[in-house]
């Protein structure tokens, strides 16, 4: 099969545009991450809109289940069911690893990793949506910290 590579170079180009402004910002106890996004992405159900999200521990108790609302916490647009996930090493960064779709379709966050830890959470889609992921390419964006402290 040959490749396009117009069509690769477009996807490579289309990737560095979305993922050129992902930033995050953290506070270790709910691990609170705040993350924008200059393009649309896909997690299990529904596609966010570009924008600045609050990514958190719904329960600190509970590593499993993560919370996606907006900056202060007014409109929650999804509480996540996610596996535990491991890295070999961690950094100081909010890290996520995306699947890029192609086909005019938004990335898809596959895991979240809050900064300086080795376990992250791996989002739980469906056995069907597993299977399309797998097939698209992965990338490993670390995002920038923004400048303010924590609250």
């Amino acid at each position: 099969m040959r490749i396009n590579k117009f069509a690769l170079l477009m996807g490579f180009v289309l990737t560095a545009i979305l993922l050129g402004e992902v930033v995050g910002h953290a506070a270790e106890m709910d691990q609170f991450t705040n993350i924008s996004f200059s393009q649309p992405v896909e997690i299990p159900g529904q596609t966010l809109p570009a924008g600045t999200y609050l990514f958190k521990l719904h329960n600190a108790d509970d590593l499993n289940l993560v919370q996606i609302s907006n900056l202060d916490g007014s409109h929650v647009y999804a509480t996540l069911l996610t596996n535990s996930t491991e890295r070999p090493e961690a950094t100081g960064e909010t890290v996520l690893v995306m699947a890029e779709q192609g086909s005019g379709k938004p990335a898809a966050i596959l895991k979240w990793f809050y900064p300086g830890r080795t376990d992250g959470h791996e989002f739980a889609y469906s056995e069907y949506e597993i299977q399309q992921l797998g097939q698209d390419r992965q990338r490993t964006i670390v995002a920038k910290e923004h400048a303010e402290a924590a609250d």
